[in-house]
């Protein structure tokens, strides 16, 4: 009787410690248009408000399971909880990719890949820069970690860009599909594979996480979820990330027409903003706290994990489901990639940041977002 009634008062707790952390997050009012989307859906099938809605519930869901991954990597030590955070850190960017390819959206799954490293890169890290360096002369962070991760979307950069050129030399143009460039797809996804798999074993073996900020660094008081509580928050956050991601590929092409947005357009700024809003908002809030460094790791070590891991993990899922799709990408996509890391390796290489390199890193990221709505 007495485990029971204690039982019973630690699953209430957690439930209460669970919504105290739900609530903490503004952005998570956002959850009521999952009910909506699901009853414009029925009432108005293939209507652009699907669409609209079901975006906006994807925003909240990828922090609760953001909040849930955070509170088992505390509760499981620093090695684990590295392994977990590299492992869990971006599942609503993946789910939603996964299911757009089962849908036959080949290019706005490239696409949100593509937008993704380049919103992190510039977007979220403009605006850390420069909401963080208002009222502030300048701002300081750890430049080793930041320009180690810097380093890796490099390879990134490679993996994008060898696949193109391969094309362009031996078929004359970007369009070809012949089996070799699928072959070269699928054997580039597995060398960064095995790269991200290298990262894992640092982490398990250094106690750290390469692509995430320490324990120490990310304490936000979720110690008083308990491990229940924390994989009923990451299940369910999955499990209706998943309808809604079904909801926004099936409403998209009527969206499209509605709105007269290129699937391009949709996949690099619209889905990559989605996908990423909770991280976006978690770098923005720590940078105005003065943590740049746990900013700077946020949104570079984001890209990082989408390069190495969120893209390859797509190539061999394709492959599974018979569907085999290629790392040819956009020629407009593979420079913004390249711009996108050369000026984030620029301001990060001195460990200082001011309000005004934000505002050039946002300029730089407006630039790009224009050339791909005017991309017929």
């Amino acid at each position: 009787m007495r485990k029971t009634s204690s039982s019973s008062r630690t699953d209430v707790h957690g439930a209460r410690a669970a919504l105290k952390a739900l609530l903490d997050n503004r952005l998570n009012v956002l959850i009521v248009f999952a009910p909506i989307s699901w009853v414009l859906d029925v009432l108005a099938p293939g209507s652009p408000w699907v669409f609209i809605t079901a975006s906006a519930s994807l925003i909240p869901l990828a922090g609760v399971i953001g909040l849930g991954t955070e509170a088992l990597a505390e509760r499981s030590g620093p090695a684990l909880g590295g392994f977990l955070n590299a492992t869990f850190g971006n599942a609503a960017e993946l789910i939603i990719a996964m299911v757009a390819l089962n849908q036959g959206h080949v290019e706005l799954v490239k696409a949100s890949i593509s937008g993704s490293i380049i919103g992190n890169l510039l977007l979220v890290l403009g605006f850390s820069f420069f909401l963080g360096g208002l009222g502030r002369r300048s701002q300081k962070f750890n430049r080793t970690a930041a320009t180690n991760t810097a380093a890796m979307l490099f390879l990134a950069v490679v993996a994008l860009v060898m696949p193109a050129v391969f094309d362009l030399s031996l078929y004359g143009s970007l369009q070809a599909r012949p089996p070799a460039i699928n072959r070269l797809s699928l054997g580039t996804a597995i060398v960064l594979m095995v790269a991200y798999a290298g990262s894992l074993i640092y982490a398990l073996t250094a106690e750290r996480d390469l692509f995430r900020p320490t324990q120490s660094t990310t304490s936000h008081g979720h110690g008083g979820l308990s491990t229940g509580t924390a994989i009923g928050l990451l299940a369910s956050g999955t499990l209706l990330t998943t309808v809604q991601a079904e909801l926004l590929v099936g409403a998209l092409e009527p969206a499209l027409k509605q709105f007269g947005f290129t699937e391009l357009f949709v996949g690099v700024v619209l889905v990559a903003i989605i996908g990423n809003a909770a991280e976006h908002y978690s770098a923005i809030a720590a940078a105005r706290r003065d943590q740049m460094t746990l900013a700077v790791e946020i949104s570079v070590g984001s890209s990082a994990q989408i390069a190495l891991l969120v893209a390859p993990a797509v190539i061999l899922y394709s492959f599974a489901i018979g569907h085999p799709m290629s790392l040819i990408f956009n020629p407009f996509e593979i420079t913004a990639i390249a711009l996108s890391v050369l000026a984030t390796s620029m301001v990060v290489v001195d460990g200082e940041s001011n309000w005004v390199e934000g505002l050039q890193l946002i300029s730089v990221y407006a630039i790009i977002a224009l050339a791909f709505y005017f991309i017929p």
